[in-house]
């Protein structure tokens, strides 16, 4: 598989990466500029307002997290995006805080857009899963769209959402783990895209093409 083509700078959407100070945000900018989108690391929410997607990604813990989102004013601007139908993909800890929370911060709600926990990993596996997983896909999910079987990507973290309606693909360590959801134009992984080599970028390009209006 050949990495996907950017297209020329007048077709590159603006996509919103959510800056709000946690982790190495700059690596998930970088991978969707180089799928073609003219992609800002950003806490300004008129950019944000003005953007055709918007992107959560996220490191380190949920409680943490939630915090810097809220302190930066960005979990309202996260809500208001995705209220209004606007392309939202959410990576790893930016997947788990759009649930209500997470027994790794128990005191801590999340955005609660989607429903559910983030649980632990089963007992009996290495805390974090850090490594390469092959992905169990359900259906024909847009984020997989054309991605030749088995799917591989990589993962880094300890705690995964429970099972849900919107589930589309998990991964097998110890037992099924929730690795993609998708509901209507709100997309969001466990693993991280940005570090999953081709796959990953081509999963990437899926998000900026659904950005454009088909021809």
């Amino acid at each position: 598989m050949t990495s996907p083509a950017a297209p020329a700078d007048g077709e590159r959407p603006l996509v919103a990466v959510l800056d709000y100070g946690i982790g190495n945000l700059r690596s998930a900018q970088k991978a969707l500029e180089r799928v073609g989108a003219d992609a800002h690391l950003t806490a300004d929410a008129g950019l944000v307002a003005d953007a055709a997607g918007v992107v959560l990604p996220g490191v380190g813990a949920f409680g943490r997290s939630m915090q810097a989102l809220r302190q930066s004013g960005l979990d309202r601007v996260a809500l208001d995006a995705i209220a209004a139908d606007v392309p939202f993909l959410g990576i790893c800890v930016g997947m788990q805080l759009l649930y209500q929370g997470s027994e790794e911060s128990p005191d801590v709600e999340g955005l609660g857009v989607l429903a559910g926990t983030v649980r632990r990993l089963p007992e009996g596996v290495k805390r974090p899963q850090m490594q390469w997983n092959r992905l169990d896909v359900g259906g024909d999910p847009g984020l997989l769209a054309g991605l030749e079987r088995p799917v591989w990507a990589y993962f880094v973290h300890s705690f995964a959402p429970e099972a849900g309606a919107q589930v589309v693909a998990t991964c097998d360590y110890g037992a099924p783990v929730v690795a993609a959801v998708e509901r209507d134009r709100l997309w969001a992984t466990q693993f991280h895209p940005e570090k999953s080599g081709r796959v990953g970028l081509a999963m990437l390009a899926n998000f900026v093409r659904s950005l454009t209006p088909a021809a």
